[in-house]
Order: C-alpha cells, then structure tokens, then sequence
C-alpha cells in the first residue's frame, strides 16, 4: 500500500522555541520514590489457589495459624483456596504516617486465579530492611479465568492484581529536604539545558547557581530563603528554560514509525530508490493416462517464475533541506514506511543525516 499512513513525523516551529518548566526538565536530588517488597498471602479464593505442588504457601498458612494460636502441620492440610504472593508497592516521596498507597500482589506458586482474594496483613520492607508500610485488603485483578469440561478462556494476567490504597504507611519516607543548598538532577543530561538551566537561575536569584556537569545543577538557598526552602524550591520549579537535545532520529521498523525532530538537516544529496519484485507461482495439475492405458493418475506442480522491476525514482535536496522538504519529496514519490527507513538508513550511511539514528 502506497502512503504515509504510518509515517509519522514531528518537529517543532523553526521560528519560535517552547519555554519548559523547570519542574519538567530536572528534580532535586533526594526526593525520590523508595520500592518496597513483602511476601504474602491471598486467601478466600473459589478453588482456584496454590496446589500441592507449592509447598511453601501451606507452611505460610500453618506459621500464620500458629500465631494465632492454631497447631496445625503443613503436611496435615491441603488448602485450595489461598496463595503465596509477592506485595510490592513504591513508597513516594515525604510520605508521613498513616497515609495510604497502592500495593500489587503476584502469585508464586501454581495459583490459577486471584479473583476474588483477600490479602492478609503483610508487612513490606525497603532496601535497608526496615517495614516501611504494611498491606491488607482486597485484591482486583482486573482479568479473568474460567473453564469447564476442557475448554478454559483466560483474559488479562488474573494471576496478579492490585490493592488500590491497601497499604498503610508506617513509617516515614526517608527523603532528603533540601537545607543550604539544593542540587538539581536533569531527567536528560545535556551540557547546554544545564547552562540555560543556571543561567535562568542566576537571573532569578543574583548568581546562586552553577552547572557541575550535564546531569547536575547546584544552586544555594539566598539567605531570605533561609527559613522557607520548601517556597524557594517552589519558585525554582515555576521557572522556565528552553530545553536542548541533539538532533535525533529514531526508527522503529517493527510498526513502521519513524520520529524526527526540527533540528534534523539533510546535506545536499541526490536519493534513487527503485524495487524489484520477485513473483514465484505453483499450480498443481492432474495428469491422467488414456482410457486403456497402463499409467497411474499423477499431480503435477506447475512453477512459474515472474519478475518485476520498477523504475528508479530520485529525489534532489538542497544545502540546508529541513525535516519538511524531506517528508514532502518521499511522499511525492510514494514512499512507504519501510522504503523510508531503508532511505534514512542509506542516508546516514553516505554521512548526509546530520543526526543520530536510533533503531528501537
């Protein structure tokens, strides 16, 4: 099919720069999200839990019962609908006591089915082995399995759901606030966005910043912020900077997509781009001996071999072609999404693509 339907291309107005938030394009070293991971069980399940293959959720639920005050040993019993599970859940930043977050249990074992648990109070641990939150409460899979007679139809993962605000927080985050000075970490390093991003500081607030290298900003709390960092952090963040990055293009073949942003130049080159189709056919013909002879009835393949060859189409850019000029001359000549990468790929071949090609 001849056309650019896949063909997806974006750029930027050469004449004006967007302006982005400062909050956008960096965050302040230390506030940062802490993963948290626990072990489990779901119970009051239709049947569907671990089996007696998984012996580790049966001397779960015996340890459990002993707790309470229930002897029962792991061999005595077999319990179909409860689950071993792994809980995890992420931690936000500066989260105090008491507040709730969501938790997500995995089944282990042999489990079939989460539909319908319980998640039975379980106790989530960060990196340095303290319990920072512990979890309880029902578990939605958002999926699920049935089956009968040996036809089954599963749909989504119903072997892992989700606990939304099942998590109590019971110890407080260990986020780092921001005294003396604060350093500001850039989501993509770049030596220019981290010059712009000082540069915008230092108007804002008399020369209290200084890039360190292309992925960190520090800049020093003024002394009338002294006693109010949270506000001047707010204020750094409504700050706005033209952000940079290097002229890309990124390819991804396997849907035909191709990404290209206004910074991509194409140097004066000349593109002929043609194809060959190869056409192979097989019929099959019944080949039958006369009415008294002595042969036998036989198929026949017949192979046909046909090729095609079109004529070689050209496209000329000048010096200083734009991503525009590049997209209207391929789609003049009819170019498809995989021709197109083929052409970028040859382009950067030949040195004329003034940009990086990524094939994701």
């Amino acid at each position: 099919m001849r056309n650019l339907s896949l063909f997806l291309v974006f750029w930027l107005a050469a004449a004006t720069a967007a302006s982005t938030r400062l909050k956008d394009l960096a965050s302040v070293e230390g506030v940062r999200d802490n993963q948290l991971v626990g072990y489990g069980l779901v119970v009051g399940l239709a049947g569907t839990g671990d089996r007696k293959q998984t012996v580790f959720s049966a001397q779960s639920l015996a340890n459990m019962l002993q707790r309470m005050g229930v002897s029962v040993a792991p061999t005595a019993f077999q319990v179909n609908n409860t689950a071993a599970v792994m809980v995890t859940a992420t931690l936000p930043p500066f989260a105090q006591t008491g507040a709730r977050i969501d938790a997500t249990a995995a089944a282990i074992g042999d489990c079939r089915n989460l539909q319908g648990g319980i998640l039975v109070m379980t106790s989530l641990r960060g990196a340095d082995g303290q319990v920072y939150a512990l979890a309880q409460g029902p578990v939605v899979t958002g999926g699920f399995a049935t089956g009968r007679g040996g036809s089954s139809q599963t749909v989504n993962h119903p072997t892992v759901g989700r606990s939304p605000g099942g998590a109590i927080v019971e110890r407080a985050s260990p986020s780092a606030a921001p005294s003396g000075t604060v350093r500001l970490q850039l989501r993509q390093s770049d030596f220019t966005t981290s010059a712009r991003i000082a540069d915008a500081v230092n108007r804002k607030f008399s020369g209290s910043s200084q890039p360190e290298n292309a992925g960190l900003v520090s800049v020093k709390i003024p002394a009338e912020y002294a006693l109010r960092a949270t506000q001047f952090v707010a204020e750094l963040e409504a700050l706005t900077v033209e952000a940079d990055a290097p002229a890309r293009v990124v390819v991804n073949e396997r849907t035909g997509t191709i990404v290209l942003g206004k910074d991509v130049h194409i140097r004066p080159v000349a593109i002929l781009h043609g194809n060959l189709t190869v056409e192979i056919q097989t019929t099959f013909e019944v080949s039958q001996p006369n009415a008294l002879g002595q042969g036998t009835t036989e198929v026949v393949p017949q192979i046909t071999v046909a090729t095609k060859e079109e004529k070689a189409r050209s496209v000329v850019l000048k010096q200083g072609a734009t991503v525009e000029e590049l997209v209207r001359a391929l789609a003049a000549i009819g170019s498809t999404p995989r021709d197109v990468i083929a052409i970028l790929e040859n382009l950067r071949s030949a040195g004329a693509l003034e940009a990086d090609l990524e094939v994701i």
